[in-house]
């Protein structure tokens, strides 16, 4: 399927608009705070992997403003701004290094230094105590060994499965 200018454009809008419907219902469940974000993200994978790094991060800039104007639930606002929106975009260019060690330093650092910025972000909305951000600072870095699994096996099953359905080549 050809791939036009005004195909990436519709494309773009479509996962922009799923994201931000997704992302305003953080303010709906209380579990969305972390995982409409995480799903967010995902979506754009399939712009990343079918159009590139420049409209992939172009629709990362997009749903990243539009949640920070529309989306009542800011910390799932600032998550997605400030990891998982472009985490999923990045994390292929990571793994091309070899050293695995490197690769997991270099994630963890992006991962950290993204949660301490929403947290301290956070801190000047809200009044959270100190040790409260700590204590998800650690229960997100567990969680985040199982979130960059899943986004290893999201690809693999788009490119096996959905891409072809998607995208008929």
């Amino acid at each position: 399927m050809k791939q036009t200018q005004a195909f990436k454009i519709a494309i773009g809008g479509v996962i922009s608009a799923v994201s931000l419907a997704l992302m305003m219902f953080t303010g709906i469940f209380p579990f969305g705070t972390y995982a409409f974000p995480v799903i967010s993200g995902i979506f754009l994978i399939s712009i990343f992997l079918e159009f590139g790094f420049g409209w992939s991060m172009l629709v990362y800039a997009v749903i990243s403003i539009m949640s920070i104007l529309f989306v009542s639930d800011k910390e799932a606002a600032l998550f997605f701004t400030l990891f998982f929106g472009y985490y999923p975009i990045v994390k292929s260019y990571i793994e091309r290094l070899k050293s695995k060690v490197v690769q997991y330093i270099i994630k963890f650092a992006i991962f950290n230094a993204a949660c301490v910025s929403v947290y301290f972000l956070m801190l000047f909305v809200f009044s959270f105590g100190v040790n409260i951000p700590l204590i998800f600072l650690l229960a997100g870095n567990l969680i985040f060994i199982l979130y960059d699994f899943a986004i290893k096996v999201a690809v693999a099953q788009y490119i096996d499965k959905y891409r072809k359905i998607f995208f008929k080549q």
